[in-house]
């Protein structure tokens, strides 16, 4: 079978963003199949002729309802990337290259699998976990923006089922859909695509002006750039960079009569990406001073370094993710955004402290995101204007704090430890295997490329997103249930380098050191796009890494490659110690504690670091803790940071990033003393 691995090319400014994929045809010989244990293979390149019917389908739609190709085109990029997602929905219930939605449908599926986590996300041990609960489940949005299939049934003819999943037909509804709005609000079928900058603002059913402005801005900064790239099913859509385009008619906007959010000097946002206040609750619920939430007041950055952002999704809706935030009883974060159309409200200012990551020392350092979606249910795609926001604001945030762009410190949920051996089972590992990690760091300009050869001792995982498609399981219903194929970004990591060895172990979530399985939230055998790993040899088609305390292997051929060679430095034991301790926490020495302050333990998580491996390290930090554990900063020590001389390396150890005591250990080239 014949594969073709497709790389990304950095552009600069708008060029970049837009053009986010471009297609080289790396031709791959014998492709082996593995195992539906481990990955599925890259399904056959289409035919030529396919690949030129889907850019024929867009053309054909906007000719037939009078919408210009270039608008069309560029919404449909913004909702999709022109993906059709095998025809599964949206995090926001929309379907296909035109993301038409159908939020009522998408309510009678199975329901989804396992939950994120059981783990208290304060993740200090130092006061009563805060309750884990769910509100009673939001009710099917009644507003026509969650509907949209409907709509484009009734204009188009189309069964809702083939706008659902027939790539022809939601091409077709979407260009009709844009039609009506531009007729609705009185404005001419002009073919100049700078006329139609209200209705394609319409069209993300954003609820104020300025995020519909937004979401048009950005289309038509792409139609202005252009962009061309292969789709998640193989057809090459290219969209030519229009002029006019750079200049639409903004004043049209008005006609939408959609309330402009108010201004608030709270908001921390870039420039251009509008962002609304919607204030976590910091209040007392109760009689003792600890009753309070979801939240605690800082300083940052003048009394502690914000190090980490880290990437969650919500596992549930809109309005049920804004319905916990404002709970004072429950946890808080920073900033919440929504799939549809890329709004963003944030809910804690950045200096303060949320209750997010379940790991206090990484709360403590972190700003926490929210992304409306599900981690495993039904489709689990998120929209291209979600991402391209989330990347705006996370770039904005890592620039302002200093926060390098690498996976080191831009983190998904999953990848934060446990902060003892009894938390690490219930951790959460949201945002999961299928957030785009590759194209979300291509959005933050940051891309993952080569910068050594096979003998630089360090690998970054890197599989091709739309082709690798692991056989996971349990997305809905019973665990042993298959997900639906699906691009991801992780690779599954076995002992030994064939496809029908079992999967490495994670004693954290396997004590009883069975192998980890293809369970959607069983991430034991798994790296993720960005990863930065330490070599341990090369066997063939597959390379192994050091991790957990293990060899893992990964299929990694040369003709279709899944990882990139690194340069770095890795931490070693010191001569003599046959093996180390890991930590899930960088807390200072008890020495360092004043009087009245209880020491919070340093505590050894499950896992053993023995002679003879190498952890590619993340960074080296200086052990602190962040006092607080009253409302009203009443206890001895409360708001303050207090530090140590223990000094800490954060290791990328397994899945997650873990730390070690920087006195056990070595941090040398990741060449020397390499495998290779």
């Amino acid at each position: 079978m014949l594969s073709f691995r497709f790389r990304r090319t950095a552009l600069p400014g708008r060029a970049r963003r837009a053009r986010v994929v471009q297609a080289v045809a790396a031709l791959s010989v014998g492709w082996l199949l593995l195992g539906a244990a481990a990955v599925s293979a890259a399904p056959a390149a289409p035919a030529a002729a396919a690949a030129a019917d889907r850019q024929q389908t867009y053309v054909d739609a906007a000719t037939a309802y009078g919408v210009p190709v270039s608008v069309l085109l560029g919404v449909s990029y913004l909702e999709s990337q022109w993906n059709t997602n095998n025809g599964l929905p949206s995090t926001s219930a929309g379907f296909g290259p035109m993301h038409l939605t159908d939020a009522a449908y998408v309510a009678t599926l199975p329901a989804a699998g396992p939950t994120a986590g059981v783990a208290d996300l304060r993740g200090d041990d130092a006061r009563p976990p805060v309750p884990q609960r769910q509100p009673a489940p939001a009710p099917v949005p009644s507003d026509p923006a969650a509907q949209t299939v409907q709509a484009a049934a009734a204009l188009t003819g189309d069964d809702p089922a083939a706008l659902r999943t027939d790539p022809t037909a939601n091409i077709r509804g979407g260009a009709a859909l844009l039609a009506r709005y531009q007729s609705q609000l009185g404005l001419p079928a002009t073919a100049d695509p700078a006329g139609w900058y209200a209705a394609v603002a319409r069209y993300a059913g954003a609820s104020d002006a300025d995020t519909a402005a937004a979401f048009a801005d950005e289309v038509y900064a792409t139609i202005a750039a252009g962009a061309d790239r292969i789709t998640d099913d193989g057809s090459l859509v290219t969209l030519s960079a229009t002029a006019s385009a750079a200049a639409p008619d903004r004043s049209q906007l008005s006609r939408l009569g959609l309330p402009t959010r108010p201004h608030s000097d709270q908001v921390e946002c870039p420039p251009d990406l509008p962002c609304e206040w919607l204030p976590a609750p910091y209040q007392q619920y109760g009689a003792s001073p600890g009753a309070y939430g979801n939240h605690d007041l800082s300083d940052r950055p003048h009394n502690q370094k914000i190090d980490y952002i880290v990437i969650h999704d919500t596992e549930g809706s809109w309005d049920t993710t804004l319905q916990l935030v404002q709970d004072p009883t429950y946890l808080g974060w920073h900033y919440t955004i929504r799939s549809a159309d890329g709004k963003v409200d944030q809910h804690i200012q950045t200096k303060d402290i949320g209750w997010h990551a379940g790991n206090w020392d990484i709360n403590a350092r972190s700003i926490g995101i929210e992304h409306e979606g599900y981690g495993a249910a039904q489709g689990a795609w998120y929209t291209e204007a979600l991402y391209q926001a989330s990347a705006k604001l996370v770039r904005y945030l890592a620039t302002r704090f200093g926060i390098p762009l690498d996976r080191q410190h831009i983190l998904g949920h999953d990848n934060v430890p446990g902060i003892t051996p009894p938390n690490v089972a219930g951790m959460h590992w949201d945002p999961g295997p299928y957030w785009d990690w590759a194209h979300y760091f291509d959005l933050l300009k940051a891309p993952f490329h080569h910068t050594a050869t096979a003998h630089s001792g360090l690998v970054t995982i890197d599989p091709d997103y739309a082709t690798n498609m692991p056989a996971f399981t349990g997305c809905t219903g019973s665990a042993t249930n298959p997900c639906p194929l699906h691009g991801s970004s992780a690779v599954i990591l076995h002992t030994a380098p064939s496809a029908t060895a079992p999967l490495v172990t994670d004693l954290g979530l396997h004590p009883d050191g069975s192998p980890s399985t293809m369970y959607i939230s069983d991430h034991g055998a798994r790296a993720a796009t960005g990863q930065v790993y330490a070599l341990a040899g090369i066997q063939g088609d597959w390379t192994a890494i050091w991790y957990l305390g293990q060899k893992a292997w990964f299929y990694n051929p040369a003709s279709a490659p899944t990882a990139l060679w690194s340069t770095g430095f890795v931490a070693v034991p010191k001569a003599g110690r046959s093996s180390i301790p890991v930590y899930g926490r960088a807390y200072p020495e008890a020495a360092a504690y004043p009087a009245g302050v209880p020491f919070q333990g340093i505590v050894p998580l499950q896992y053993t670091f023995p002679a003879g491996q190498r952890y590619a390290v993340g960074g080296t930090y200086t052990g602190q803790y962040y006092r607080a554990v009253t409302f009203d900063g009443s206890s001895p020590g409360d708001w303050t940071v207090i530090s140590g001389n223990m000094r800490y390396v954060q290791v990328q150890f397994g899945h997650r990033i873990m730390f070690l005591n920087l006195d056990d250990v070595d941090i040398v080239p990741a060449n020397i003393g390499s495998p290779v």
